[in-house]
């Protein structure tokens, strides 16, 4: 699929997944989008876990009140705080949740243009129920990283439900 191609077709999908696995190749190809993405001062805050195998799934899914809970892989997403540098008022400066959206953006484009569906689950993961504490735990996330992101992948089993973007003059315009 072409880049622009993959940028009008990505939409959030919030349905049922069909059973079949997604090839290690294809969750290694989706994890690589992400770590090309930009990092703030080059200090790739981001880190990435894939997770393929049925009864970890299960244990996921048993944690996050979420739709996703057909898809047969997930990439969950975390992020370590390290300070870029000091401004001239003497405070960090981080870009964490600059590298981890870049990283996130890149690999659903990435499970877009492999003919997967996918959907950016980071609200039920960070709210106070802390779901992605113990999804962290589960995975033996170093206690220094925060998981923030959980992206499930498959195929979808459902029609995708577009959403109806707000025309371009809008939202853009020429200065």
């Amino acid at each position: 699929m072409e880049l622009f191609e993959a940028i009008a077709a990505r939409h959030s999908y919030r349905g049922k997944y069909q059973p079949e696995p997604v090839p290690r190749e294809d969750l290694q190809r989706i994890m690589e989008a992400g770590l090309a993405a930009p990092s703030g001062c080059n200090k790739q805050t981001t880190s990435l876990i894939a997770v393929d195998d049925p009864a970890l799934l299960s244990e996921i899914y048993g944690i996050m009140d979420s739709f996703c809970s057909t898809a047969p892989a997930v990439i969950c997403v975390t992020t370590k705080r390290i300070v870029a540098y000091k401004d001239g008022w003497g405070n960090d400066r981080c870009y964490g949740v600059q590298d981890y959206s870049a990283a996130i953006e890149n690999m659903l484009l990435a499970i877009t243009a492999l003919g997967y569906a996918s959907c950016w689950i980071e609200g039920h993961v960070t709210d106070a129920d802390e779901q992605g504490k113990r999804i962290a735990e589960l995975l033996q996330v170093p206690e220094d990283e925060a998981l923030i992101c959980v992206l499930p992948v498959g195929r979808p089993a459902e029609e995708m439900k577009l959403v109806r973007k707000k025309p371009f003059d809008m939202r853009a315009r020429f200065a």
